[in-house]
């Protein structure tokens, strides 16, 4: 049976103090359900929140309202159900693959045996393709290969939920296509329900099986969830030929011109408003 609330996050605030003693809301009354086993992607212009709300799911920062709850529970804290992937995998440089790996595998199952969380650690670099690269240090490796050993740090968990702030944005596009097969045909495998925040339109509509899309901040909450219906396992040869990966594609983008034009008509009424304010009072003539 299809768990339509699998993650529910339900009127989701977070607030800042500002200079002026009071707070600014920078997400405010975010509402988003995700069945289990989904993909969606949270896309939305810089600085609209969308690593907010993405730290706030992992528990890595406090919720100011609302909540979250995943598989029933509700979140107050970081836990090993949840695992993130960040932009920057961040390898501790002394340490192999194998053990930068085996470090949150230690932690999260301290009663397996060291057999146990070896063949854990060996598992999931082997589906990231790293099944030859296991005793190589950070320095030995390009920038795509130290982001597999990021993806298998965290799949090795075995986590309910995983979670992916941008961890492709900084390599090529032929190594950011060759990863977004790789966590999808993971996230095929494993059925993790998956959030991924994304700057790019294209990798959204490939990878999820719904895109939220972001207004801008502050205040910033869902204004649009758009369904994704490709199967999958997803073919990117026959989706992309297909005339509904560009309607989606253009949906996307018109959303983002729209919160581009009005983010550009908030800054014209308040340099206006900073003018008007600042202008000196016109004296008369002697």
């Amino acid at each position: 049976m299809r768990d339509d609330r699998y993650v529910d996050i339900y009127n989701l605030v977070k607030a800042y103090p500002n200079p002026f003693g009071d707070e600014i809301k920078v997400v405010d009354g975010f509402e988003l359900k995700v069945p289990r086993g989904d993909v969606v992607s949270i896309i939305g212009h810089s600085g609209c929140g969308k690593s907010t709300v993405l730290n706030m799911i992992a528990g890595l920062i406090p919720i100011s309202d609302g909540g979250i709850i995943v598989a029933g529970k509700e979140i107050d804290g970081p836990g090993p159900d949840r695992a993130v992937v960040f932009q920057a995998p961040c390898l501790l440089p002394w340490m192999t693959s194998f053990q930068n790996v085996m470090l949150g595998v230690k932690r999260s199952y301290p009663h397996a045996s060291k057999k146990e969380r070896a063949a854990m650690v060996e598992s999931a670099l082997c589906m990231v393709g790293l099944a030859d690269s296991m005793h190589k240090y950070p320095r030995e490796m390009s920038g795509g290969m130290q982001q597999r050993v990021g993806i298998a740090r965290a799949i090795a968990l075995k986590p309910r939920m995983l979670l992916l702030d941008e961890p492709l944005g900084r390599l090529d596009s032929l190594t950011r296509m060759e990863l977004q097969d790789v966590i999808l045909r993971i996230l095929d495998k494993e059925k993790i329900t998956t959030m991924i925040i994304t700057h790019d339109p294209d990798e959204a509509v490939y990878m999820s099986d719904r895109i939220c899309m972001m207004t801008n901040g502050p205040h910033a909450k869902v204004g649009e969830v758009m369904e994704i219906d490709f199967e999958r396992p997803r073919n990117r040869e026959e989706i992309v030929e297909t005339d509904l990966f560009y309607d989606y594609r253009r949906r996307l983008l018109k959303f983002l011109d729209d919160c581009e034009a009005e983010k550009e008509e908030r800054r014209q009424l308040k340099k206006a408003k900073a003018s008007s304010e600042g202008e000196e009072p016109v004296k008369k003539a002697s």
